[in-house]
């Protein structure tokens, strides 16, 4: 209100009628005596209450102003006489007018900030010329951040993007970048002691609530930490590698997939498809991973989860340890794999994540290249070859 309090001062104001604006919990915000701005008219809520849109309360006559945004505020001009009324009527028009020419100003700078942000994590900006723009359009360079996308069906976006904008529109620093019908990203402003657990409790809240706010069913990438608006683009990469490798390899939270947990995942997803079938025919024989039975995987699923600690899973599962080394030694005859030995079971997890991983393309029916380039058009993902 900086603005319309300097345009106030260049008008010609009688000087025996104060005028000014207050808020909605009475705050003068903006006067032609500044020595009042700050000062709390109590009669400003009495007068909200009555549902009036003019009226007169005590020694001042009030007006209401609505904004696009929702929120009223109150001109006032002292004195509750018909010159009172009609002055009051004529600085309410100013206001309105001044008000509307600020808000299409600042719908047009922040429009125009989401499109350079957006070219920012598309790489569509010159390295040299992002701090510069930056710093024209009042966008911290050097802050750390997280870059989150959300994807969501086509006709749950509207309503998701109007959650995020209840949720985080208020916050200066964070902003929500609609990329098409389907992806919203959210670069958000991070502390630097959350790890990688507690980002993932706070994105798993995240979902739950889009769920109950926005009745949409949603899932998001989270990238690493980066400190620079310059590595917005390498971290808008990280994000949609973690959404399509959770994806794949069926991350524990399958909602939020943080690049920071994916683990081997990332290393497959980059190795050439013909090398992964490769490695996969030498540790799986043809038919060798269909021969074991859904009782069998779950065993295995679950040995590995507990570190390849037999008690701890014959008691998750409500075996007797020694049916418990049964289904091992059968895994061992038919795949030539003993699980309890550490290499082994190496090798057996890794197979089988590359089992998914081609199972994947498969299904699909898109190269890894074709798919890199496409959904990422990152270069320094694809492998050398």
């Amino acid at each position: 209100m900086k603005d319309l309090q300097l345009k106030l001062k260049e008008l010609t104001l009688p000087q025996d009628r104060a005028l000014g604006v207050a808020d909605e919990r009475g705050v003068i915000i903006v006067a032609s005596d500044e020595q009042i701005i700050g000062e709390q008219d109590a009669a400003v809520r009495a007068f909200l209450a009555s549902g009036d849109i003019q009226s007169f309360a005590g020694d001042r006559t009030y007006r209401v102003v609505d904004r696009p945004s929702g929120t009223r505020l109150i001109c006032f001009v002292d004195g509750a006489d018909e010159l009172a009324a009609g002055m009051l009527e004529l600085f309410s028009l100013w206001v309105k007018a001044e008000l509307k020419q600020f808000d299409d100003f600042e719908e047009r700078d922040q429009k125009q900030k989401l499109a350079f942000l957006k070219n920012v994590l598309l790489e569509n900006e010159l390295p040299g010329d992002i701090p510069l723009k930056a710093r024209e359009y009042r966008v911290k360079y050097n802050v750390r951040r997280l870059l989150v996308i959300m994807r969501t069906k086509p006709e749950e976006f509207k309503a998701c993007h109007e959650a995020l904008e209840e949720r985080f529109g208020d916050r200066e620093d964070d902003y929500i970048l609609p990329m098409d019908e389907a992806n919203l990203v959210l670069l958000l402003e991070t502390p630097d002691e959350e790890n990688c657990e507690t980002r993932e409790a706070i994105f798993s809240k995240l979902v739950a609530d889009m769920k109950e706010e926005a009745m949409a069913d949603v899932k998001v990438g989270v990238s690493m930490n980066f400190a620079s608006l310059k590595d917005t683009a390498k971290a808008y990469k990280e994000a949609s590698l973690a959404l399509i490798v959770g994806d794949i390899f069926k991350s524990k939270t399958p909602e939020v997939m943080m690049y920071c947990n994916l683990g081997l995942g990332r290393l497959i997803y980059q190795l050439p498809i013909t090398l992964c079938e490769l490695f996969l025919r030498e540790v799986f024989a043809p038919g060798t991973y269909e021969a074991l039975d859904p009782e069998t995987l779950l065993t295995i699923e679950k040995f590995f989860e507990n570190s390849l600690n037999g008690s701890e899973t014959s008691r998750q599962l409500f075996v007797h340890r020694n049916t418990l080394v049964y289904r091992l030694d059968k895994v061992e005859k038919i795949t030539g794999l003993d699980l309890r030995n550490f290499e082994d079971a190496v090798l057996f997890k890794l197979a089988e994540m590359v089992r998914d991983y081609l199972t994947y393309v498969e299904e699909n029916k898109v190269t890894r290249y074709a798919r890199m380039g496409m959904e990422l058009g990152a270069e320094d993902y694809l492998p050398m070859v």
